[in-house]
């Protein structure tokens, strides 16, 4: 059975939502309720949050807190963010149908105490497929490389299936690597303004598809993230050069360079980024 997780920062709680969510026992009848299944983060308003759904994950497991008895942690996996924060309440009314009839001024009191709690697999669906709104749009298809050109018929038959289907098949959407991978592109090409982080060029074609792509840092392999703390954005030829380790990256960001193994005339593009790579103003250090 498929829940929500509320979550917000400095709550006080040993949470790191791309791989745990530490909770008190009250909620454990609730939570066992999901194991193996899907749960949305929602950040509530209190202490300036975005009063909304903002990300997705697989629970795999519940472990008790060896430091606090009264306490345990939800192991997730396949953490996803969305494109966009999708609003707590839309126009038509809440999308948890148990709020459904509750008063706007009650809302707040009924949920207290309720910081996990189980939704229907219709409401995870929509509110997912919202969030995942840019990534799934059409217009964003040859931008993201969800289009014939790039992505398999299994990936195109679900971007471009009606909405229902999609709902109906969300956890699909959810596991698939292509989908998976543009919404981790947008989200790092963004953060870096289409500029790759190791030669500083931004070159964007005719259709908007940028020449920089989204490397992960940690590897997919071998337990990386879909984060953007976990992504760099770089041209082909320094992808290509960072996968095979013969461009790293040293703790202070500064670009290290396997010069027995790198062309001089490709490491001519990287000369001004030796003490530190050209990062967004908003990172944070990578996870």
């Amino acid at each position: 059975m498929k829940a929500v997780f509320d979550t917000k920062a400095e709550s006080g709680y040993d949470d790191d939502i791309v791989e745990r969510y530490h909770f008190p026992n009250q909620y454990l009848p609730e939570v066992e309720k999901a194991i193996g299944d899907w749960i949305v983060y929602r950040e509530p308003r209190r202490g300036g949050g975005s009063l909304g759904y903002f990300a997705v994950a697989r629970l795999i497991r519940i472990d008790p807190d060896p430091k606090l008895s009264t306490h345990s942690y939800a192991r997730v996996a396949d953490f996803l963010r969305f494109d966009a924060v999708v609003p707590f309440r839309r126009k038509t009314g809440f999308y948890e149908k148990q709020l459904e009839f509750v008063p706007k001024s009650q809302v707040g009191a009924t949920l207290r105490g309720k910081s996990v709690r189980t939704i229907s697999d219709q409401e995870f669906g929509e509110i997912t497929l919202i969030g995942l709104g840019e990534t799934l749009a059409p217009d964003n298809a040859v931008r993201l490389e969800l289009d014939p050109n790039h992505a398999d018929t299994e990936t195109i038959a679900l971007v471009t299936a009606p909405w229902e289907e999609q709902q109906r098949r969300i956890e699909q959407v959810l596991l698939n690597r292509r989908i998976r991978d543009a919404n981790f592109r947008r989200q790092v090409c963004d953060a870096y303004d289409n500029t790759c982080a190791v030669t500083r060029l931004r070159i964007i074609n005719g259709g908007g598809k940028a020449e920089a792509q989204a490397a992960h840092i940690w590897s997919v392999k071998t337990g990386g993230p879909d984060v953007v703390q976990n992504g760099l954005a770089l041209s082909a030829t320094a992808h290509w050069l960072f996968d095979r380790h013969l461009i790293s990256l040293a703790d202070d960001y500064g670009l290290l360079i396997s010069h027995n193994r790198v062309p001089g005339e490709l490491r001519s593009l990287f000369k001004d980024q030796l003490k530190r790579i050209h990062l967004p103003k908003n990172r944070t250090r990578p996870v």
